[in-house]
């Protein structure tokens, strides 16, 4: 029989069971474009730490880089428009008297920054509005409580004045170090990779440990939560050293979903995922490429988009927040990729092409997390969980935030810390009277730094501390067998 002798709803039969099995996916075209060296940041001297890092933070307003400099740690804050060369001599932050292992921007705050060091020390830095003139050694804050080096810094994602900090001093049972830290959308748990390569689930309040992961094929180091997806993605090697990228059910961690080897190569994997367009970036240190898919919450899982390749490794990455992209051109991601052996750090924007350019695109822009917080620190630690608060990245568009306002009181103040750094503010806008509270609540202010320590025979316990004006006072220390993290809660932070 040829083919022509084949009935005609035989080959309907064959066109639908084809579209069935092929994954038809708006951002199927997906494409990198990289900023030519007139927009990128040239003669950048980035860090040679080896740490498995970013070295690399972002926000609208700047861009913070690690760099490179004999006597101390330092780092780099740019305008995000400063792009060309950069000059040498350019002013930097450098406080600190060891390496900076990492940098963060405050998520509610686009002019401060924490930074963690090998000095064992977390500093929290004002940054000028109009950039850095000249060299910055002197911290808003110092924080101080850890005995070995700090490795890494995370801000809490809804509470403002939040930070988490992991240190090289934690040892809890067989579990030594922490690799990767990562809140879910609320702040409510904590994901952490450790030297021994299982993931953890914790409950960060209390430092109770409610998942571990037991795959024997798996040997995690990065991992992320998966907002909307109710999943865990993780990435690491399988014992055959090949790089793996796994799915975790999130009420299951025993047996993974998906395991799908990647390569064979021996940069550690980052995973980059936006939780608005559910698409997962995943680029190697050491790598000159960047692997896009798009992640469901049903079988297949991961689907593959592109591959973004370069000559050029990257050291590490700094990712742009949703509300700094351009919605004009369709951009829906972008990186700031560090390439050290060009000094070189190098936007990549992701872009989705549209016929229509320059109109906003409401497909590919959700409602997606803004710059406002959705509790305070008091209210979280009190047992409070609300998601992020919501914003529209269309041009003139409000949403109505759902919580309760910060109070006027409070409100005040950090409308006149907002000014600090205006050498001529708008005439009324500061008056002696509201000096003169700046003044007074700041002499009766106290900051509190929680420090879960459990230990092996005993009840989970606290050991608390308090400082005052950056300058932490221990009340009640004792030795304990392990040191799980350190939550810097900074209240009233903006003074």
């Amino acid at each position: 029989m040829c083919f022509k002798d084949l009935p005609s709803w035989y080959f309907l039969f064959l066109q639908m069971s084809w579209r069935s099995s092929f994954h038809c996916s708006k951002f199927r075209h997906v494409f990198g474009k990289p900023a030519t060296k007139e927009h990128s940041y040239d003669g950048v001297p980035i860090t040679r730490s080896v740490h498995d890092n970013h070295y690399c933070s972002a926000n609208p307003c700047f861009i913070a880089v690690v760099t490179e400099c004999a006597g101390g740690g330092s780092f780099l804050v740019l305008p995000v428009h400063h792009t060309g060369r950069v000059d040498p001599q350019h002013p930097r932050v450098c406080g600190h008297s060891g390496r900076v292992l990492d940098v963060k921007w405050n998520p509610f705050d686009d002019h401060c920054i924490a930074s963690c060091s090998e000095d064992c020390t977390v500093k929290i830095w004002d940054i000028p509005a109009c950039g850095v003139q000249q060299n910055l050694t002197k911290a808003r804050k110092t924080l101080i409580g850890h005995s070995r080096r700090v490795g890494l810094i995370e801000w809490h994602p809804t509470a403002e004045n939040l930070l988490l900090s992991s240190a090289y001093d934690y040892k809890v049972g067989n579990l030594i170090g922490q690799w990767q830290l990562c809140f879910n959308c609320d702040g409510s748990r904590l994901a952490v990779t450790c030297k021994d390569r299982r993931i953890r689930v914790l409950d960060p309040r209390t430092g109770k440990i409610l998942q571990v992961s037991c795959s024997k094929s798996h040997r995690a180091s990065k991992v992320l939560y998966l907002g909307g997806l109710k999943m865990l993605l993780s990435t690491g090697c399988s014992p055959w050293n090949h790089r793996q990228v796994v799915l975790w059910d999130l009420d299951d961690l025993s047996e993974p979903l998906l395991e799908e080897d990647l390569d064979g190569s021996a940069g550690v994997l980052f995973p980059f995922y936006d939780p608005d367009t559910h698409m997962l970036y995943l680029a190697g240190k050491g790598d000159g490429n960047i692997r896009c898919y798009e992640l469901s919450a049903e079988k297949p899982y991961l689907s593959f988009l592109m591959e973004y390749r370069s000559l050029l490794p990257q050291k590490g990455l700094g990712v742009m927040p949703k509300r700094g992209l351009d919605v004009s051109t369709c951009e829906v991601f972008r990186f700031y990729r560090l390439i050290a052996v060009k000094d070189l750090v190098e936007p990549l924007s992701m872009i989705v092409p549209r016929k229509e350019s320059g109109i906003f695109q409401e497909d590919l822009y959700p409602l997606t997390a803004g710059n406002q917080a959705a509790m305070t620190a008091q209210e979280w630690l009190s047992g409070i969980n609300r998601g992020p608060v919501l914003m529209s990245l269309e041009p003139g568009t409000h949403v109505t935030n759902p919580y309760p306002e910060i109070p006027a009181r409070k409100r005040l103040v950090r409308q006149l810390s907002s000014l600090r750094f205006q050498t001529d503010p708008p005439v009324g806008a500061v008056t002696r009277a509201n000096l003169v509270l700046m003044e007074e609540v700041e002499q009766r202010k106290c900051h509190t730094l929680v420090w879960f320590e459990p230990h092996p025979k005993q009840n989970h316990s606290y050991t608390q501390y308090t400082h005052h004006r950056g300058q932490v006072q221990i009340n009640n220390s004792h030795q304990a067998a392990g040191k799980l993290f350190l939550k810097f809660h900074l209240d009233d932070f903006h003074f």
